[in-house]
């Protein structure tokens, strides 16, 4: 039987190895990893700008900017001349050691109390100097004239809670001073935020340490007319002014031709 045509195999060609393709210097390859993590941001890229922030984020920062550019009345720009960081720290040592007492220590202190009074022993001494907050109790102890010195936030939200507060220890002579900020103020009192600390008595080791803030106080904030009338903001923003400067600059370029045509 004759064979078949085309049952014949082929010859195995030889393959010839291509030559590697040269990198394109203007487009390097970056291949992509799908793995566990391949979504990550690539180093070394800021996108800060691209974030949608939270609202509060967004607010807060809205707030500043306004600040600066609106016209801020005496009344609220004083808030934003705090005392420096260095005088903070001394004050912030002195009110540390008057921090008023947790709820256990004073269910503690009254019990050995009752426990004495029972025992008809010697009874304890009475509550010891210690730091008074609460926006409504220190207005009391200003109108009264008991407290020695106020601290007040600068940053208390909604302002109006203690935009008057200034203008009433003025009043009544008490002196006060502005610092940052609400949540250092809670820390003292245990509590997450205060508006507004004031100490009323001292031991007698600290009262020439008091007497040196009263006196920063009224030099600073009660006999500071400037404060009470000084307006705050009308900053503009960077673009505006390089425009104000660029027009500027042009009517003195046109001044400058006339004077020099006039005197031709």
């Amino acid at each position: 039987m004759a064979p078949k045509k085309g049952s014949s195999k082929p010859k195995s060609k030889t393959p010839v190895a291509k030559a590697p393709a040269k990198a394109d210097p203007l487009f390097p390859s970056r291949p992509r990893s799908f793995n566990v993590g391949g979504a990550v941001r690539p180093q070394g890229r800021d996108l800060s700008r691209f974030v949608k922030w939270p609202k509060y984020v967004r607010i807060q920062r809205q707030r500043a900017v306004l600040y600066q550019r609106l016209k801020v009345p005496p009344s609220i720009n004083q808030f934003t001349k705090s005392i420096g960081k260095n005088e903070a720290a001394s004050v912030f040592t002195l009110l540390n050691k008057y921090r008023p007492e947790t709820p256990a220590a004073k269910k503690q202190r009254i019990k050995e109390t009752a426990a004495a009074v029972a025992a008809k022993k010697e009874v304890p001494s009475k509550v010891p100097h210690q730091l008074k907050f609460g926006l409504k109790h220190v207005t009391t102890l200003i109108e009264e004239k008991k407290a020695s010195l106020v601290l007040i936030a600068c940053d208390v939200d909604p302002i109006e809670l203690v935009l008057w507060l200034p203008a009433l220890c003025r009043k009544m002579e008490v002196p006060f001073l502005i610092v940052k900020d609400k949540a250092r103020l809670g820390t003292l009192c245990h509590q997450k935020t205060a508006a507004v600390v004031a100490l009323t008595t001292v031991n007698k080791e600290d009262e020439a340490q008091l007497k040196i803030f009263q006196n920063l106080g009224m030099e600073k904030f009660n006999k500071n007319t400037e404060l009470v009338r000084k307006w705050g903001g009308g900053i503009m923003g960077l673009k505006t002014q390089a425009k104000l400067d660029k027009r500027a600059k042009a009517v003195a370029a046109e001044e400058a031709k006339k004077a020099a045509s006039l005197k031709r």
